[in-house]
């Protein structure tokens, strides 16, 4: 048995009073407790930072506002830089640093200019948005707690950085650049607003910044406007995979998670690893986004969660009726409204380093700001975010990471309601397991759409993106009893499952989160029901199913820490499972193919390769790669996924599609293709994967989503004529993995960051965790007191503000 935490008795209120949530937490007593006790009244901050092994820092304070003091401060010395640059673009400030007309680099978004990025963030803060919602009481504003521990949080950074200065900052990224300064908690809470706001209007922002009317005459060679394409509508972007299993699904019969989230391997997107410790209050292990000074994904004591980026759309357009002759005026239940402009001033510098400054405008309606795509003299759009009121969404992560049980947590998600993007995933120490799109969603019913989709263009687009008509203001968001503000769904009308043997999602809507238990009855604008499913989420219940059934070489059947660990590397390819043997089939009758240039190419050493292969992805693979390239030249087919021998069937969601009918010309046109580009670079088609997909100089496992591939590392083919896919601080996929197991004698825990702890290239913890990854080897968390002081490369820090 693992040694059992001291417990404190302290009373716990704010944000779990507020959530339902009793008892507090049993936590860790360090050995110094006393000196750790904060000063109350008079601003001081103390906390304790033990980092163990891989720099994992485990905070242990006696108050929040010390809590955050001692994250930050750690945060910062590992990650400084690119907190420093995220703040630069929160305050519109890129433009005057770096000039208008480079990348904003915001890796969570659709690619941005400097210009377009400032004009959009001056324009918030101008707007004074954020500052309003903070001084809304909780639970719609911030809880005490949580402002301390944003407080703490920025005076930790804010130490560090003056303690180090500018000039001596061990990450040559920004070290004695003029534009890393001291953070404000505005800062804070303008990257919180942001990130909630991410499936919606932030991943409109050159829309936003560059919408004007148009000139006289411009517009009226169109049949109609064009619309703009749904926020979610990103390529492959992030995503994850998420298990909750329960006791009938276990060896022990207790609850584990395994959580796999998709995001980002360079910028704010990326996670940080941590444990957060008020002894009798909160002890909680996982991982924050960069600059949040909660665990978002993470395990307590009894209970463990996780999320995935949900179907749900987040915003809505508004389709415009203009008022003739008037391009921003637009008419509503037949009488005009003026469209609102803000002038947004822009400091510029040109490249021979001249600063002047730029006046912008923008434009917004009584639903939201209006975008550039689709404005004619006649119509415009204008988008709604269902996040535009949400900063509690760091009141209900902290309440969660609070939680003990599920109902704890359950109760955390109805008193705040403030997840703005993501399903839930969790499970408890009895072995519950549970899910739900517990999210922001805005309130547009079936029938509300059926009656405010009226428009040519909306009707085009339904269901995957939602423009209601503008011109009614009937057609309005409607609002539940049960929701904390109005315009969104309660949580009555979540889509949610709780079982006993699993619930699992890969991104797909909630629909079959069990197949032996398929949620329906949900508003579409949460996803879809009765459709094929992909090949990601197919793999996963296939790993499940096999798991459960011990069908798939990993033991008896159940699952344990172990086989949950190796079912998640365990890098199997869904295409190339249901695929392969068709296309080995094919080029062994046909040695010689055509390819599209009319070449035929001798393909026969690519056939035997992918004979051999074993439909694995990992790093010393050989046929990943060639699989890859010819699979995706698939997608050139003029008959995209007409290549299948068994098409997707609605009917058999789980099972369909199956087979590569290799008597198209198009299946044979990708593989002669693919081999006559390796041939004439003179890469060998069995290269090794880990030589052609790497970070730094680490090869990497993993293949891409769309592959059918749960493991995913997107490093965005095409294969470069080096034979290399760009590096993945240019890509994404799987970042902070976390395998749990939550006994009865506490939490049993297997992690992986993938990247590892910072960002500096400098850090001995830039690679250290990514090459654990490139060798499916995994971190053994350090989560009890006895557990952190057993480390023999602990090193403890005492910090006093």
């Amino acid at each position: 048995m693992r040694s059992r935490h001291r417990t404190w008795t302290l009373a716990v209120a704010g944000a779990l009073a507020l959530a339902g949530i009793g008892a507090a937490a049993p936590a860790s007593a360090a050995p110094s407790d006393q000196e750790l006790v904060a000063e109350q009244g008079n601003g001081h901050y103390r906390a304790e930072v033990r980092r163990t092994e891989y720099g994992i820092p485990h905070v242990l304070a006696h108050d929040f506002g010390g809590l955050g003091f001692g994250y930050g401060h750690a945060f910062a010395q590992d990650n400084l830089c690119v907190l420093a640059d995220r703040v630069l673009t929160l305050r519109g400030e890129r433009s005057a640093a770096f000039g208008p007309t480079a990348d904003s680099g915001d890796a969570l978004a659709r690619p941005t200019t400097n210009l377009a990025s400032d004009t959009y963030y001056q324009g918030l803060r101008r707007s004074g948005v954020v500052e309003r919602l903070l001084a809304r009481p909780a639970p719609l504003g911030p809880t005490a707690q949580v402002r301390q521990l944003v407080d703490g949080y920025v005076a930790g950074y804010n130490r560090y950085l003056r303690d180090t200065g500018v000039a001596r900052l061990p990450d040559p990224t920004c070290r004695g650049a003029a534009w890393v300064t001291p953070i404000t908690a505005l800062d804070v809470w303008s990257a919180v607003y942001d990130i909630n706001r991410l499936n919606g209007t932030a991943n409109f922002k050159a829309a936003i910044a560059d919408a004007g009317p148009p000139a006289p005459g411009a517009a009226a060679a169109k049949s109609g406007p064009d619309f703009p394409s749904a926020p979610e509508d990103r390529a492959d972007g992030i995503g994850s995979n998420g298990w909750a299993i329960g006791r009938d699904a276990t060896a022990a019969h207790d609850g584990m998670v395994l959580a796999n989230p998709h995001f980002p391997w360079s910028g704010i997107g990326r996670f940080y690893q941590v444990q957060l410790t008020i002894p009798g209050v909160m002890d909680v292990s996982g991982a924050s986004l960069y600059g949040t000074p909660v665990v978002e994904i993470g395990h307590t004591g009894g209970v463990a969660w996780t999320h995935t980026v949900s179907t749900a759309q987040r915003a809505t357009l508004f389709q415009l009726a203009l008022v003739p002759g008037d391009p921003t005026s637009y008419l509503v239940d037949g009488r005009p409204e003026a469209m609102t402009r803000q002038t947004v001033p822009v400091t510029v510098r040109a490249a021979d380093g001249t600063v002047s400054t730029v006046q912008r405008t923008t434009y917004s309606s009584r639903y939201g700001p209006v975008l550039a795509t689709g404005w004619t003299a006649t119509a415009a759009f204008a988008i709604a975010d269902a996040n535009a009121n949400n900063l509690r969404s760091m009141n209900e992560w902290l309440a969660m990471d609070q939680a003990q049980h599920l109902d704890q947590l359950l109760a955390a998600q109805r008193t705040f309601q403030g997840i703005p993007f993501t399903n839930t995933i969790a499970s408890e120490t009895g072995g519950t397991a549970y899910l739900a799109d517990a999210s922001v969603v805005p309130h547009v019913t079936d029938a509300d759409a059926a009656r405010c989709v009226d428009t040519p263009q909306g009707k085009a687009a339904y269901p995957h993106t939602i423009i209601l008509d503008g011109a009614a203001s009937n057609c309005g968001w409607g609002s539940d009893p049960d929701a904390i503000e109005p315009g969104i769904f309660g949580p009555h009308a979540y889509p949610a499952l709780t079982r006993n043997d699993f619930a699992a999602n890969s991104n797909e809507s909630p629909w079959l989160a069990n197949p032996a238990a398929p949620i329906t009855g949900y508003p579409a604008i949460f996803g879809d029901t009765g459709t094929p499913r992909g090949l990601r989420p197919q793999l996963g219940q296939d790993m499940i199913a096999a798991r459960i059934a011990g069908t798939d070489g990993y033991g008896a059947p159940g699952f344990t820490m172990a086989s949950l660990r190796d079912t998640m590397l365990g890098d199997r390819n869904r295409s190339a499972d249901i695929g392969r043997a068709d296309i080995v089939a094919m080029c062994q009758a046909n040695p010689s193919l055509p390819a599209r240039d009319g070449t035929q190419v001798d393909v026969r050493s690519a056939c035997d390769t992918l004979a051999a292969w074993d439909a694995r992805d990992n790093a010393d693979s050989r046929g990943a790669v060639l699989w890859r390239e010819f699979f995706w030249r698939l997608f050139d087919d003029d008959a995209p996924g007409g290549w299948w021998r068994v098409p997707p069937d609605p009917a058999q969601p789980l099972t369909t599609p199956r087979g590569i009918d290799g008597s198209r010309q198009g299946v044979q046109h990708a593989l002669a293709d693919t081999v006559q580009f390796f041939q004439a670079n003179h890469i060998p088609v069995d290269e090794a994967l880990g030589d052609a997909q790497r970070y730094a100089t680490v090869p990497l496992p993993g293949c891409l989503g769309p592959e059918g591939c749960f493991n995913v590392v997107s490093s965005n083919p095409p294969l470069g004529a080096d034979g290399r896919y760009a590096d993945l601080t240019q890509g994404h996929g799987s970042s902070f993995i976390m395998a749990v197991e939550l006994t009865r004698d506490g939490p049993r825990t297997s992690t992986l960051l993938t990247y590892s702890e910072s960002a500096n290239p400098d850090s001995p913890h830039h690679t250290d965790q990514t090459v654990l990854f490139s060798h499916r080897q995994w971190v053994t968390e350090r989560f009890t007191e006895a557990e952190i002081n057993a480390d023999p490369h602990l090193h403890r820090t005492v910090l006093r503000g």
